[in-house]
């Protein structure tokens, strides 16, 4: 095929680029790719960088037309039930060059450079088509917004400093708000070198993390969603976002709620289910029928917790549900359990006192490495158990069924128990149980241990 773009001229690529809209990368350059040996495998930023636009694929550090500043990617899109766009998963960018991060200044860094100006080429996924076969419904332009700018250079230099602390094995996508640092390799997660430490660390590529990708494609499609409300209005440089949305919650430690709804000027409905997070949202200064523009991009997670007199949780904190049949099928560095640990998370800690709830502390976690660790253990533990259909450990008179899952006296930090609205409330199993002869059982999920949450979180 030929080839009508000049890489010096960054409107003729983009032009260029917009033919590729609704068409699949076998309408655009199939026999291009069939007849240069393409068999079925592949990836398809490379087969577009080399079939498409007429460049080989490569790992340099600068921007793929360089001659305009402008970095190619291309990353895969899902569709809901209503038929919505939205990632599939989080943006990879460029690999983190360990040796090199610790020396760099974010204005002039490599990253930047690089991934500061990006063509984005955003296709449908759909399981059992090849990969050429894959439609492009979404082409943009997309440059960091200056809204956006102070935060993701402040996520730049958190896993710039983890480097030059030697901790580049530490390293976790909950560090950060909207630029991640993701595993980037195979099962082992092809261990690299790192300064200042003889600890291999993973390889690892900064990333956009997929919350922040629905902004973007959003903003492409023209489709925002949902509400949203912001907590920063206006570009801030030097921007400390936690400290800011923490302060906000401080003017109000050791007030009941009922004192905080006044002083705010609300009242709100306390028996429903959204109430604690209605009222984080209205002491943030954002409207309880919006999202929180910034929570949402950083796809932080809000835990509301009740203390008891004592400090202690009223309960543990649960995750979503996990299915038998997918566990059984994960590895750990994939598994949803480990995404959902690596998150940022805002705790929001309420105790009872007098049968009032007093505001105490709000704080932003994310779990550390050595925890993360340790958590694997209960995932390991429970995938065993399902994968051989050891699940029912015995049958009790009255009917109730003892399991082998791990409780909470199996680790200091999570357990597994049911999650489900009754006993017939099911997920189908990949293995007859042993024991019962079931082929599907109750809903289960990941549990953090209330004592857990005393310890290393509120009272840390």
């Amino acid at each position: 095929m030929s080839f009508s773009y000049s890489r010096r001229d960054i409107n003729s690529i983009l032009e260029y680029a917009s033919k590729l809209k609704e068409k699949s990368l076998r309408q655009v350059c199939g026999e291009d790719v069939i007849n240069n040996g393409y068999t079925g495998k592949g990836n398809f930023g490379q087969i577009l960088e080399k079939y498409y636009f007429d460049y080989n694929p490569n790992s340099v550090s600068e921007p793929d037309f360089n001659e305009v500043g402008i970095e190619l990617k291309s990353s895969p899109l899902k569709k809901s039930k209503k038929n919505h766009l939205s990632a599939k998963e989080r943006l990879v960018l460029s690999i983190i060059n360990y040796n090199e991060i610790i020396d760099q200044d974010f204005e002039t860094s490599s990253f930047l450079i690089k991934n500061n100006h990006l063509l984005l080429i955003l296709y449908l996924h759909e399981s059992g088509v090849d990969v050429i076969d894959f439609v492009i419904k979404l082409v943009g332009d997309w440059k960091i917004p200056d809204d956006d700018l102070a935060i993701i250079k402040s996520d730049w230099e958190k896993i710039q400093n983890k480097v030059r602390e030697g901790r580049a094995h530490e390293l976790s996508e909950g560090d950060t708000l909207y630029l991640g640092a993701c595993t980037k390799g195979g099962k082992g997660g092809n261990p690299r070198q790192q300064p200042r430490s003889v600890i291999l660390a993973k390889q690892r590529a900064f990333s956009l993390k997929q919350g922040y990708l629905n902004h973007v494609i959003g903003k492409l499609s023209h489709k925002n969603g949902a509400n949203f409300g912001k907590i920063i209005e206006k570009p801030i440089l030097d921007l400390n976002f936690e400290e800011l949305v923490i302060s906000k919650f401080e003017k109000f430690y050791n007030k009941s709620t009922c004192d905080i709804e006044e002083n705010l000027g609300i009242q709100l409905n306390n028996k429903a289910k959204s109430y604690f997070a209605s009222l984080s949202k209205k002491i943030l200064g954002v409207d309880i029928k919006a999202e929180i523009e910034e929570f949402e991009k950083a796809d932080i997670i809000i835990k509301s917790v009740r203390l008891n007199e004592n400090e202690l949780p009223k309960e543990s904190i649960s995750f979503p549900n996990f299915k038998f049949e997918e566990i059984v099928n994960e590895e750990w560095e994939d598994s949803s359990f480990k995404d959902v640990l690596e998150h940022k998370f805002l705790f929001v800690f309420y105790q009872l006192n007098e049968k009032k709830l007093i505001l105490k502390k709000a704080k932003f976690w994310n779990m550390p490495f050595s925890d993360i660790e340790i958590a694997k253990q209960v995932w390991e533990k429970t995938r065993e158990i399902v994968s051989n259909g050891n699940i029912v450990k015995k049958i009790l008179e009255n009917g109730t069924r003892k399991t082998n899952f791990p409780n909470n006296n199996f680790n200091s930090i999570a357990h597994v128990r049911p999650h489900a609205q009754n006993a017939e409330d099911t997920f189908p199993l990949p293995v007859i149980d042993k024991i019962s002869g079931l082929n599907r059982f109750t809903k289960q999920c990941f549990w953090l241990n209330k004592t857990y949450i005393r310890d290393e979180i509120y009272n840390n």
